[in-house]
């Protein structure tokens, strides 16, 4: 058995072509990438519940806050901040000394000498002193990390802020408010959040991991979140830019998902703090190309049977939506919708390329999908004829409604080359199907390209727990994306799913990242798609006996930087066995070779209390004609 690379170009390959797909699922936003660390901070929470086709919401706008030392609160909205969202709190002490806390879901994490931004809307009949305060817990009254000191001196609402810099270091602090005499004040949209978010909205560290990846793409907001268990909480994006005080919060479609009526998450909410504008400034952070799913009138497929029908007049307004969010992304300041992005901060358009249409639609007699898809692709073309859009195959690749859109779109573009960019497909399978589909690619038609939008090997039997993204499962990952990569002339996208995951607030596993309030975990998954969206060229290279080297349990691919002449090769041991076989790189004369890979028994994992389990391992060699390869390893050289 040996391995050699040859000169020939298999074909091109889509410098972006792998990606982040990014969904508010395992409190990955509000509880997560959004940095705000106060939950519920405008009174809008709902308590959700109910079955399939039955899904219900009860308001609860006072979930989080908790009165202490003669302290009387309740929610109001007689006059509030805004009519979008009205609720506020009332909050009277009785006596110097009385608190309002938050909850803040696990206690807040506050570092020693770190700073830390307190915001809020307030107002009150006559002036009142309090204090903003970082305690060690909720009833600590002198286990101070931090306060700020107020006077609320207005009659209508007023913004106040400051700066705290923590001086102690409690590991689930508390956020409270304290009166220093009897008074009533109301407030609005709490917010506290580290001085160092970045754009003031993200956790920096989850943010950094991401940009780490240098992803060619960031898919958003999802997922089921675009569709919603029910019209109601479907996602509007333009309920999710303005002003953040005035975007109206929703509840989650995740706080129901196998709760068995009314579940440990029914509080699963979405603030926006983090809208469609924030989104695009995430992907200027991590420097990916934004692209963004159009709802297409309709609740999600597994959950529901509400829609809008084609024939209402309502469902042009999801066609003009999709419109109208090109216009804000590339649109300059004398458009409606470009003018409120300039207005909120942005002049430069953001450069949208890319519009998904649904998101796992599939077409049935009642759905009608496919008129929906034309509905949309016709519209959007006949004004932005450059923008390239991405259909649906469904939820799986082995059913009827995958076969029935692969013939609808190649159908559709005998007439329209420009019908579809790409098709999105999902798999969430064994590893054993990743290993044994290595070659699934191989034999699509060229005509349409493919977009592996959610994919991630499940090992083992399901939990919420971190050991599911396993060795096992990144092993199996490595080999398939190998596939993908050799045939990147009709897989043009690639994006791992879910992405986030917060312990203990988890619907879904396994995960590409997981973190507490402290840590951020990156998985062996992880390091799997780095190796490939840091480490793949333009041009892929033919590699000789493929087939003879997969029967052995050895995946691989090549590439090349047609710029700079390195080679990326990626090879996939999936033995137990350690291996040393002959390498040959048709007209490259090395000197050195670095190499990265991990390795290890294949059921172990990383977590946040063990994030380096599964680690990275770096090497430089003398090119030799040989690499070795660790039983059980994902291994990359970089040969210039």
């Amino acid at each position: 058995m040996e391995l050699r690379v040859t000169d020939q170009v298999r074909c091109k390959i889509n410098k972006g072509m792998f990606g982040l797909f990014f969904e508010d699922i395992n409190y990955a936003l509000d509880g997560g990438l959004h940095a705000e660390m106060i939950e519920n901070r405008s009174f809008e929470f709902f308590d959700c519940g109910g079955s399939k086709y039955n899904w219900y919401k009860h308001f609860d706008f006072g979930y989080g806050w908790m009165a202490r030392n003669g302290a009387v609160i309740r929610i109001e909205a007689e006059k509030p901040l805004n009519r979008i969202n009205p609720h506020y709190l009332r909050f009277e002490a009785q006596e110097a000394g009385a608190l309002v806390a938050n909850k803040a879901y696990d206690g807040i994490a506050l570092a020693l000498g770190k700073e830390y931004i307190i915001s809020f809307y307030a107002r009150a009949d006559r002036p009142a002193k309090i204090s903003a305060e970082l305690r060690r817990g909720i009833n600590s009254d002198k286990m101070l990390a931090g306060k700020a000191d107020f006077t609320v001196d207005s009659t209508d609402w007023k913004r106040y802020t400051a700066k705290i810099r923590v001086e102690e270091d409690p590991s689930h602090g508390a956020f409270c408010i304290v009166a220093k005499e009897p008074c009533v004040v109301f407030f609005d949209f709490v917010s506290l959040k580290p001085a160092d978010a970045v754009y003031g909205v993200f956790r920096k560290d989850i943010a950094d991991a991401l940009k780490e990846l240098q992803p060619g793409f960031l898919r958003f907001p999802g997922g089921c979140i675009v569709e919603g268990n029910t019209l109601d909480n479907m996602y509007k994006w333009k309920l999710s830019v303005g002003k953040p005080e005035e975007r109206k919060a929703n509840w989650n479609r995740w706080a129901v998902h196998n709760n068995n009526g009314h579940g440990p998450f029914s509080h699963y909410n979405q603030t926006l703090g983090v809208g469609y504008y924030e989104y695009f400034l995430l992907c200027e952070y991590i420097g990916a190309k934004p692209l963004p799913v159009c709802n297409v009138g309709m609740a999600c497929q597994y959950e529901s049977i509400e829609r809008f029908e084609l024939e209402d007049e309502i469902f042009q307004c999801f066609v003009q939506d999709a419109l109208d969010l090109i216009e804000f992304a590339n649109g300059d300041e004398t458009t409606k919708w470009g003018g409120l992005r300039v207005q909120m901060g942005h002049k430069v358009p953001f450069g949208l390329e890319m519009l998904g249409i649904g998101n796992e639609q599939w077409e049935t007699p009642e759905s009608r999908f496919f008129e929906r898809y034309r509905a949309f692709e016709k519209a959007i073309h006949e004004k932005y004829p450059d923008i390239k859009l991405i259909g649906s195959a469904g939820p799986d690749v082995t059913s009827r409604h995958y076969t029935d859109a692969w013939e609808f779109y190649r159908k559709e573009a005998e007439k329209n080359s420009t019908f579809a960019y790409a098709i999105d497909e999902h798999y969430y399978v064994s590893p054993e199907w990743m290993l044994e589909n290595n070659c699934f690619y191989d034999d699509y038609p060229r005509n349409i390209g493919v977009f592996a939008g959610e994919y991630a090997a499940h090992s083992g039997e399901f939990t919420t727990d971190p050991n599911r993204n396993n060795l096992e499962a990144a092993l199996a990952e490595a080999a398939f994306m190998t596939g993908l990569e050799r045939n990147a002339d009709v897989v043009k996208l690639a994006s791992y799913a879910p992405l986030l995951a917060r312990k203990g607030y988890t619907q879904w596993a396994p995960d590409l990242i997981w973190f507490d309030e402290r840590t951020v975990c990156r998985t062996p998954n992880y390091y799997i798609q780095k190796f490939f969206s840091t480490c793949t060229g333009d041009e892929e290279l033919v590699i000789e006996d493929l087939a003879e080297l997969r029967e052995k349990g050895i995946f691989a691919s090549a590439s090349r930087d047609s710029a700079t002449g390195k080679v990326f090769i990626k090879l996939v041991n999936t033995t137990e066995t350690g291996l040393r076989i002959p390498l040959e790189i048709e007209n490259i004369k090395a000197a050195k070779v670095m190499g990265s890979y991990i390795s290890g028994n294949p059921s172990a994992y990383n977590s946040t209390d063990n994030i380096g389990n599964i680690s990275v391992r770096r090497y430089e060699a003398e090119y030799d004609g040989s690499v070795s390869l660790e039983a059980d390893s994902v291994n990359v050289l970089e040969i210039e």
